[in-house]
């Protein structure tokens, strides 16, 4: 491990590895979650933009873990910064094709510039924030992405009502 890491492989092996490992774990962490998940992601209908259609942006969706759990329907836009995610998030679209895919973005999710302002109903990131370089400038983006109306029916409309 020190000689990869000497010789500058071991994050490029770990960003390959992560994926397979987490992909199998999240199996495990739903079924255990499951409920848990179902109570906490079943009022995200409420919160649809006026066509009714609710648009989600999943920060850190790694394997697309949460896909099961997001109402039909639902425009869903991926964020993560490894891109070997890719194959297994197709894979659980290819799973739950009640979701449909507007948008892969491969970027940290303190830079979704590649989102327009004011353009997603709900923001949802499990299991991420822990793994960011700024959880502050990550939370500044969810504001800047989240329409307006998203942020007054949760309250206040701060940061603080969000977390």
């Amino acid at each position: 491990m020190y000689l990869l890491w000497y010789l500058g492989l071991w994050g490029p092996f770990c960003k390959k590895a992560f994926p397979h490992i987490m992909a199998r774990l999240a199996v495990c962490y739903n079924e255990k979650m499951a409920a848990k998940k179902k109570e906490l992601f079943s009022n995200l209908k409420d919160f649809a933009g006026p066509s009714g259609v609710l648009t989600l942006l999943e920060i850190g969706a790694g394997s697309g873990a949460n896909f099961e759990f997001y109402p039909a329907g639902c425009r869903l836009i991926c964020n993560d910064n490894n891109d070997n995610f890719s194959k297994f998030l197709e894979k659980s679209l290819s799973q739950n094709r009640h979701l449909q895919l507007e948008h892969h973005v491969i970027a940290p999710a303190e830079d979704l510039s590649q989102i327009p302002n004011a353009s997603v109903d709900v923001v949802v990131g499990t299991l991420v924030l822990c793994s960011v370089e700024s959880s502050e400038r990550v939370l500044k983006e969810v504001l800047r992405v989240l329409r307006p109306q998203s942020l007054d029916s949760n309250g206040s409309g701060d940061l603080s009502s969000l977390v």
